[in-house]
């Protein structure tokens, strides 16, 4: 299967905690559709301290895993939104 592109996408999105709106990072996200993964090297800023998990609220809003054998965020729900 084929790799996500290593350069990605040059528009930003900042990813915020459902719960309690901190922001959590900023993303390089390609195409218009929903946030369902977010692959770890297009992470330009990260403000979280656990993987996974909010730093304010230490709710887990996604799971490490490999997608396309790349490590990417699987986002659980709605528990990290986007604008």
């Amino acid at each position: 299967m084929a790799k996500p592109n290593k350069k990605g996408p040059t528009r930003t999105v900042d990813i915020y905690c459902g719960q309690c709106k901190t922001q959590l990072f900023k993303y390089r996200k390609g195409g218009k559709g929903a946030l369902v993964k977010c692959f770890k090297e297009r992470i330009s800023v990260d403000y979280t301290t656990k993987v996974g998990h909010c730093p304010q609220c230490e709710q887990q809003f996604a799971r490490d895993t490999l997608v396309r054998g790349a490590p990417a965020l699987k986002i659980i729900g709605n528990k990290a939104v986007m604008k």
